[in-house]
């Protein structure tokens, strides 16, 4: 916790009396003409120290905070730490047609190692005849960390998910790479999806994702950027039947001392017919 400015600034200004000068080495006194009418050293000094005070503040923003919503970052959670995140994405195709939300634990195991715990992957479908709430599956997620983003060439991490649910099963990986230059973010994942489905899980599709983004941070709790994702849909693994899905789209993020929100908004390029035209994803994050 930052102390007050005003009280740092009202101790460190009493500790010298203005009136009192050192005097010379000859044993003169220190000019003082060239001192501006009005000026007064102890108003300055609580206003410089009550800047610095602030920025120091300001440093304080949450450590695990998301700069991305479609993106996964390189770096891992410090060992020991809890954090609730919780994902809603609104799909729009000539209207909105539905939302999916994810509530995730995530615990830090090691310096390089965290894993996480989708409790509930559910969603809400406005059409057809199967509109409503439904519950799809449960999660775990683990990402080892390689690299760091800072301090080497670029952090890399490896990334798996494995999902389960009433006549579901899905396998997710992942390849995170990411390089920072001072306030600007870059990061890329190359993910390879598995989707098993229906009854006796007889039903298999994959896909193969690629995403990229930018995100500078124009304060220490401010960042803007931008999301790229592509999407090739393999239908039973055909890649004659394969879809390409391209979606483009702004991010910003807000980061608080213990929690943030990220929220992206997307645009589909590629006009892929039963594809959402617009997505917006937001993420909501606290440490415990």
């Amino acid at each position: 916790m930052c102390p007050a400015p005003w009280s740092v600034a009202t101790a460190l200004c009493r500790r010298v009396p203005d009136s009192w000068r050192a005097p010379h080495a000859n044993g003169t006194q220190p000019c003082t003409a060239v001192r501006p009418a009005g000026f007064q050293p102890a108003v300055f000094k609580i206003i410089l120290v009550i800047a610095v005070a602030t920025l120091l503040c300001q440093t304080s923003a949450f450590a695990g905070a998301r700069h991305f919503t479609f993106i996964y970052e390189a770096p891992t959670s410090p060992p020991g730490s809890f954090e609730i995140e919780n994902y809603a994405t609104t799909r729009f195709a000539n209207g909105f047609t539905e939302a999916l939300f994810r509530n995730e634990l995530e615990v830090g195991i090691t310096e390089h190692f965290q894993a996480s715990i989708y409790f509930a992957n559910w969603n809400y479908t406005r059409r057809g005849t199967d509109g409503g709430v439904h519950y799809n599956s449960a999660s775990v997620e683990v990402i080892y960390n390689l690299s760091n983003p800072v301090t080497d060439p670029v952090g890399v991490s490896l990334y798996q998910e494995i999902s389960a649910g009433r006549r579901a099963f899905e396998s997710e990986t992942k390849l995170i790479a990411q390089k920072n230059f001072g306030p600007l973010i870059l990061a890329y994942n190359l993910t390879l999806e598995a989707e098993w489905e229906d009854k006796g899980l007889r039903e298999h599709d994959g896909e193969i994702q690629q995403a990229f983004g930018g995100s500078y941070e124009i304060s220490p709790r401010i960042s803007v950027g931008a999301e790229m994702l592509h999407e090739i849909l393999l239908p039973a693994w055909h890649s004659a039947e394969a879809e390409n899905n391209f979606f483009l789209g702004p991010n910003a993020s807000y980061r608080g001392d213990r929690w943030f929100a990220t929220v992206t908004a997307l645009a589909q390029t590629t006009r892929t017919e039963g594809e959402p035209h617009y997505q917006v994803r937001l993420i909501f994050g606290f440490s415990l």
